[in-house]
């Protein structure tokens, strides 16, 4: 039987909390699965992101288990990709830092896709 991860996240958007919950088969997989919960309804865009690879290296390995670790994540949203960091003594900070870095990157680029006209 496999073993199901649960994460909690806490996230403000345009002003308003959303405490969402979400299980995966992994603390990354359930930490991504409840940030899109919690950001789906504001940007359902993120909903073609796909997390496509995921690599930990200890940064200072002299240090043993207080070492500095990074997290490159690599997503795509179905024809370009990108990667994203995330360094920390906390591994699941680092992976926190850099799938909250993949989305907003992916969010950048699908605006450069369909930019918003101001009308002044």
């Amino acid at each position: 039987e496999i073993c199901q991860a649960l994460a909690t996240v806490k996230v403000t958007v345009n002003g308003q909390d959303i405490l969402e919950a979400a299980e995966g088969n992994g603390p990354v997989s359930a930490l991504d699965a409840a940030l899109r919960k919690a950001l789906m309804n504001f940007y359902p865009m993120i909903a073609e992101f796909q997390l496509r690879d995921y690599k930990v290296r200890i940064l200072d390995g002299g240090s043993g288990t207080s070492a500095k670790t990074r997290v490159l994540v690599e997503s795509s949203n179905g024809h370009q990709r990108w990667t994203t960091v995330g360094v920390s003594t906390n591994i699941i900070d680092a992976s926190y830092q850099a799938v909250v870095e993949g989305l907003e990157y992916g969010l950048l680029l699908k605006q450069q896709e369909n930019p918003v006209s101001v009308l002044t």
